[in-house]
C-alpha cells in the first residue's frame, strides 16, 4: 500500500495568501522614454531620470487606503537601471541628476510601506540589458546577481518579497542553489517568486485572470509570457498563484493612455476572477515622470478599495454563527434575508 503525502502550507505562504490584494510599482528609467518596450534597442542615459516631485507615500498612502496589504517595486527592470545606487554598476540613481545623484528610490519605497503598514516586496529581474557580460560569462554575471541582491537584501532592513520576472531569461542557466542559498541565508523568512525556489507562483498569464479550478498545489510552474515553457518542480508543492495585471494599457507610465485606465467595473470583474478563485491580485500602477500616481490612477485605486469593503467588508453572517451537524455547517438567520455573495476557502 502506497503511503499519502500531505502537500501543506508554511505559516508564510498563508499569511501570503491572507493578503489577497497588492500593489505593482513599475517605475525606473523607463518611465521617461515614452513608448520604450521590453528589450527596445533605444539608448538610454541615466542623466533622464529626474523625478523631481518623487512621493513614494503617495503611493502607499493611496494603496493602504485601498485596502492593498504588500507593494512591489521594480527596483531592477530588464533594462538593468537599478533604482538603488548599487556598487556593481554605473546605470544607477546615483549617475542620474536627481537628487545630485544621492537619491535611492528604494529606500523611499521600504520606508514609506513600513510608515503605512503594507509588505515591501522587490521586484528584480534576473536578466540585465545593461551588463554586457549576461551572455558572456555565466560565472560573471552569477557574482554580479548575488552582488546586487546582496545590496538589497542587507540595506534595507525585512523584505517579505522578493519578485523574479523569468522575461529575458530564456536559455540563459543561473546558479541557482548558489543564489537562493545566499538569499535564504541573508533573509530566511522573504517570499520568492516563481523562480529558483519559489514560494508562490505566476498565474500564467498577465490579464489578472486565474483559472478555475485555481490548485494551490503544482508540480510546474510557468516561465515567462515569451515562451511556453514550464519549469518541472521537485514533486508537488504548495505554491499559489498570483494574478499580476496592469491599471493602463502599458506597466510604466505613459502620457499617451489615460484612456485605457480599467474602470471600477473591469476591476472588480478582475478582482472575482483572481482573488475570488484563491490566487492574489496584484495591480500595477505606473508613478507619472514627476514620480507621483496619476490622479485617475489613485482616484481609481481607491473607488475599487471603497467597492470592496461595501461588498465584503460587513458579513451578514460568518462561521461562528453556524452549526456543525453531518460534516456540513448550517446557518440560520433569525430573520429572512437576501444573501448575495458566499466566500468558502479551504481549510
Amino acid at each position: 500500500m502506497q503511503s499519502v503525502t500531505h502537500v501543506t502550507p508554511t505559516a508564510r505562504q498563508l499569511a501570503y495568501q491572507d493578503w489577497e490584494f497588492g500593489l505593482f510599482v513599475h517605475f525606473g528609467l523607463r518611465t521617461f522614454y515614452e513608448g520604450y518596450k521590453d528589450f527596445d534597442e533605444r539608448p538610454m542615459t541615466p542623466n533622464a531620470f529626474h523625478p523631481s516631485g518623487l512621493d513614494c507615500e503617495q503611493w502607499i498612502r493611496v494603496a493602504s487606503d485601498a485596502g492593498m496589504k504588500y507593494a512591489v517595486l521594480t527596483a531592477k527592470h530588464h533594462d538593468g537601471f537599478s533604482n538603488w545606487p548599487s556598487r556593481y554598476s554605473e546605470f544607477t540613481v546615483a549617475a542620474s541628476p536627481w537628487k545630485g545623484g544621492q537619491g535611492d528610490v528604494v529606500r523611499e519605497f521600504v520606508d514609506a510601506c513600513r510608515k503605512y503598514g503594507l509588505k515591501p516586496g522587490l521586484y528584480y529581474s534576473p536578466y540585465d540589458g545593461s551588463a554586457g557580460f549576461y551572455s558572456q560569462d555565466a560565472k560573471a554575471y552569477d557574482d554580479y546577481f548575488v552582488n546586487q541582491i546582496t545590496e538589497l537584501l542587507t540595506g534595507y532592513g525585512e523584505i517579505d518579497i522578493l519578485w523574479f520576472d523569468g522575461c529575458g531569461s530564456e536559455g540563459h542557466t543561473y546558479d541557482w542553489p548558489r543564489i537562493i542559498g545566499e538569499i535564504r541565508r541573508l533573509q530566511p523568512n522573504i517570499l520568492i517568486f516563481n523562480m529558483g525556489d519559489p514560494n508562490f507562483r505566476w498565474v500564467g498569464n498577465e490579464d489578472g485572470i486565474a483559472p478555475l479550478p485555481c490548485w494551490n498545489v503544482v508540480d510546474t510552474t510557468d516561465f515567462s509570457i515569451y515562451t511556453e515553457r514550464q519549469d518541472r518542480l521537485d514533486g508537488q508543492l504548495w505554491l499559489p498563484a498570483e494574478c499580476d495585471v496592469q491599471l493602463r494599457s502599458t506597466w510604466f507610465y505613459s502620457d499617451q493612455n489615460e484612456h485605457t485606465a480599467k474602470s471600477l467595473d473591469e476591476l472588480m470583474g478582475l478582482y472575482y476572477l483572481s482573488v475570488g478563485r484563491g490566487a492574489n491580485l496584484l495591480l500595477n500602477v505606473g508613478p507619472d515622470r514627476e514620480g507621483r500616481f496619476p490622479e485617475l490612477d489613485a482616484e481609481r485605486l481607491q473607488q475599487m478599495g471603497a467597492e470592496i469593503s461595501r461588498r465584503f467588508g460587513s458579513p451578514l453572517g460568518t462561521l461562528t454563527e453556524c452549526t456543525v451537524a453531518d460534516r456540513s455547517w448550517l446557518y440560520k438567520p433569525e430573520q429572512p434575508m437576501l444573501i448575495d455573495h458566499i466566500v468558502i476557502g479551504e481549510d
